[in-house]
């Protein structure tokens, strides 16, 4: 049902609302149905219903997921390069996997659909939570509905600045090609044979999804996003680099993105009855901008949660102590304490790849995080250790901080 707004005489009573219908609400929707939670009363707030291919997603898991038959491609190797040299890692048990946003967006439809939920087409503005219900109104004031418990996965700062703030940002090209040109059964996770920036670290990689259709992406981690003009030419340069004519290829589709990496807290319950998803809820690794797959893991805590009566409040998506050790590495490469080449390599090259990936996840074990600790360069980490506990004693801000007075507008997230 399509509701282009409602006003305070009549607001939409329901038990669950969800604010934003991007990724992470999809991935909600699509959980709610396949748990079969009935009974539910479910609203979707969001002036924008989300169709097509606007974002990619890829993750790493054990083969024969619920998402296995939306998957566009899957990889059970994939190539880490630098300017050394190639290794092939292979991932079995698990494997890398591609998914697309057109297939997520049909699911959750459908979800919606047998779900029987309210779709208010009108954005969410001030929520109030008096402990039993959500009052959630638009930009203008006026009721839209009340909800039991709210889901929220708007786009929002950190509550405070972070010691260290660096961004995710990337661009890539879907490149069609007239005759073989890439290997379907091997992906390149990075590839840091690209131009270095002064502060940060910059790969490609490339996803095929057949021999002659790939997405070919520039990614860096830096405290800044470029200009269109340089994410071209870093493109261009790459493709080169892979052996590629641009005069025999065509570019069918854009992707650009900017994911926060930061230590800045991201509160993921702001009162009793409304809890945040992606990007705002933390759902976001800070050390490598990785997203997905926690939102994947918490869709599905809280179908099961409320399929069994419970509140719909998932676990944090990384434990405390991963937080720490990712604001420590982002400290180490934002003061130049270790390379980003330095640091990734040694990272692949001293743990099976199994660990690394389980790392970057946030699901391994304390031992594991131990093993892969010693395989980081252990002077310039204890000095970041050392900063780090130093900085949090002060409450130091990160450099060139002022205090904020209100919300900043995040860009582009994939979440």
């Amino acid at each position: 049902m399509w509701q282009r707004g409602r006003v305070d005489a009549s607001p939409v009573e329901v038990d669950l609302a969800l604010l934003g219908g991007g990724g992470a609400a999809s991935l909600v929707l699509a959980a709610l149905d396949r748990h079969d939670v009935a009974g539910l009363r479910v609203a979707v707030v969001d002036p924008v219903r989300r169709r097509g291919q606007d974002r990619t997603w890829a993750f790493w898991g054990a083969p024969g997921g619920e998402l296995d038959p939306l998957l566009s491609a899957s990889w059970s190797r994939v190539d880490v390069v630098t300017p050394a040299g190639r290794r092939v890692l292979p991932l079995t048990p698990l494997r890398y996997a591609m998914l697309r946003s057109a297939p997520v967006y049909d699911r959750a439809a459908e979800a919606e659909r047998r779900l029987g939920a309210v779709r208010i087409g009108t954005p969410a503005g001030v929520l109030h939570d008096d402990g039993h219900r959500v009052t959630v109104r638009d930009p203008d004031g006026r009721v839209l509905l009340r909800a039991g418990w709210v889901l929220d996965s708007r786009p929002r700062p950190p509550e405070r600045p972070g010691r260290t703030r660096w961004l995710q940002h990337f661009r890539g090209w879907w490149l069609a090609a007239d005759r073989p040109v890439f290997d379907p059964g091997r992906a390149v996770l990075m590839d840091f044979r690209t131009p270095q920036p002064a502060r940060g670290v910059s790969f490609g990689y490339v996803l095929p999804v057949s021999d002659r259709y790939a997405l070919v992406e520039y990614t860096e981690f830096s405290p800044a996003v470029l200009a269109d003009a340089a994410y071209d030419a870093a493109l261009r340069g790459y493709v080169g680099l892979l052996g590629l004519d641009l005069a025999a290829v065509r570019i069918r589709e854009v992707e650009q993105g900017v994911i926060p990496m930061t230590d800045g807290p991201f509160v993921a319950r702001p009162s009793p009855r409304v809890v945040r998803l992606g990007i705002a809820g933390g759902a976001t690794r800070p050390s490598t901008g990785f997203t997905f797959a926690a939102m994947l893991r918490q869709a599905d805590q809280i179908a099961r949660a409320l399929a069994a009566g419970r509140p719909p409040v998932p676990a944090p998506a990384y434990p405390r102590r991963h937080r720490w050790l990712d604001a420590v590495a982002l400290r180490a490469l934002d003061r130049g304490h270790v390379g980003g080449v330095e640091f990734f390599t040694r990272l692949f090259d001293r743990n099976p790849p199994e660990r690394v990936l389980r790392f970057l996840d946030g699901v391994t074990t304390p031992l594991e995080e131990l093993a892969v600790m010693r395989s980081s360069p252990l002077l310039p980490m204890t000095a970041a250790v050392l900063g780090d506990t130093v900085a949090r004693l002060r409450r130091d801000p990160a450099p060139g901080d002022v205090p904020e007075t209100g919300a900043r507008a995040a860009d582009r997230a994939g979440s």
